[in-house]
């Protein structure tokens, strides 16, 4: 039997997550979640939200990264990072479910 863990968001995502908050009048969560289609069968979806009941939330600092019930089981054991290279700066996820991606790296299958 294997354990599955939830998410990982590291502390570069939490805090880029505090930058985009310092600057608005009502601070929200990050929602990270799973939807059909994208290239390659799934795609993220990667948005400011606000916490709904069944949603994992994830903390620290007081920054929130949700996750949804239905999207929880394909982040398993995923990490959720912050990218800031010179093609752009970016919330990644390196998802360890993945058994394909696409070029953009929003789109996966599995």
């Amino acid at each position: 039997m294997t354990l599955t863990l939830p998410p990982k968001v590291t502390d570069r995502a939490f805090a880029r997550l505090a930058e985009i908050n310092a600057s608005c009048a009502q601070p929200q969560a990050l929602r990270v979640a799973v939807e059909g289609g994208g290239c390659s069968g799934f795609q993220y979806d990667i948005k400011l939200d606000h916490a709904a009941p069944d949603d994992l939330v994830l903390e620290k600092n007081g920054q929130k990264v949700l996750v949804d019930a239905v999207s929880l089981p394909f982040l398993a054991n995923a990490v959720i990072d912050f990218s800031d290279e010179l093609i752009g700066a970016k919330f990644t996820i390196e998802n360890p479910n993945a058994t394909s991606s696409c070029g953009c790296g929003i789109s996966f299958s599995l």
